[in-house]
C-alpha cells in the first residue's frame, strides 16, 4: 500500500514509515498476521489529543470557564469529530483490515476510523515530537473548537420551548432532521420542530443538536 499519498494529505512525512503503517493496522489484520496492532498508539494518541486541545482552549479562549472548557473539549474530542477528520483525509483507503472487517465495510466504520486518527496522532508524535502532532491536531480541530466554544454558553432553547408549550398540559414535541448537505467532514443539518404534529419552525446548524437548538430558538421567537 502506498502511504505517500496519505502523508501528503496529513502534511507530515514520516522518517519511520513503519510507525505510520502500525497506526493504520487494525486488530483484525494484526491478529491474522500475528503482528502488533494500532491499539497502543491509539491509547497514547488519545492522551496527546486531550492535552493539546486543552492547551489550545486555555490559550485561545480566556473567557471560557473551566466547566465550559470541559464541555467544549468533550464536544470536539469525540468519535464523530475524529471520524470527520478520517473521512476528510480518506483514511479508509489506507487502513490495514482483516478479511472479515473488509467484507463488512470496516474501512468506513466510525469507531475504526476515529481510533485510527488517534493512532496516527501518536505516530506523528513518536516520529517527530510534539510540535508536528500539535500542528496536525490544531489544523484539523480548530474550526470545530471555534463552533463548540460559541455554543457552549448558549441558552437551552429546547428546554425553554418545552416548558412554554407544556404550561397547560402535556403536548407531543418532536425534532426531525429534514435535510443534510455537504461532505461527511463538513455537513450542515436542517431540523424541524413540531408540536402535536404541527410545524413550528426550522433551523440549521453544523451538528444535529445545533440545528435542533436553532429550530427551538426560532419557534420561541414566533411564539
Amino acid at each position: 500500500m502506498n502511504l505517500v499519498e496519505l502523508e501528503q494529505k496529513i502534511k507530515y512525512e514520516f522518517k519511520n514509515k513503519e510507525l505510520l503503517k502500525k497506526a493504520l493496522t487494525h486488530t483484525s489484520y494484526a491478529y491474522e498476521r500475528a503482528i502488533e496492532s494500532n491499539e497502543k498508539l491509539e491509547f497514547l494518541g488519545d492522551s496527546i489529543l486531550e492535552f493539546i486541545s486543552s492547551e489550545y482552549l486555555y490559550l485561545n479562549f480566556p473567557k471560557l470557564k473551566e466547566g465550559e472548557m470541559t464541555k467544549v473539549r468533550a464536544t470536539v474530542v469525540c468519535e464523530s469529530s475524529l471520524y470527520k477528520i478520517a473521512k476528510k483525509h480518506e483514511f479508509g483507503k489506507f487502513l490495514y483490515l482483516g478479511k472479515s472487517e473488509l467484507a463488512t465495510g470496516g474501512n468506513d466504520r466510525p469507531a475504526i476510523l476515529a481510533d485510527s486518527v488517534e493512532a496516527v496522532i501518536a505516530a506523528i508524535y513518536m516520529d517527530g515530537g510534539l510540535e508536528p502532532a500539535k500542528k496536525f491536531i490544531i489544523e484539523n480541530l480548530s474550526y470545530e473548537i471555534e463552533i463548540a466554544s460559541k455554543n457552549v454558553g448558549q441558552k437551552d432553547y429546547k428546554t425553554v420551548l418545552q416548558e412554554k408549550l407544556q404550561i397547560h398540559g402535556d403536548v407531543k414535541i418532536e425534532y426531525i432532521i429534514i435535510n443534510e448537505r455537504g461532505p461527511d467532514h463538513d455537513k450542515t443539518f436542517e431540523a424541524e420542530v413540531r408540536c402535536n404534529n404541527r410545524k413550528l419552525a426550522t433551523g440549521t446548524g453544523k451538528t444535529k443538536k445545533q440545528a435542533e437548538m436553532k429550530a427551538a430558538e426560532k419557534a420561541l421567537e414566533a411564539i
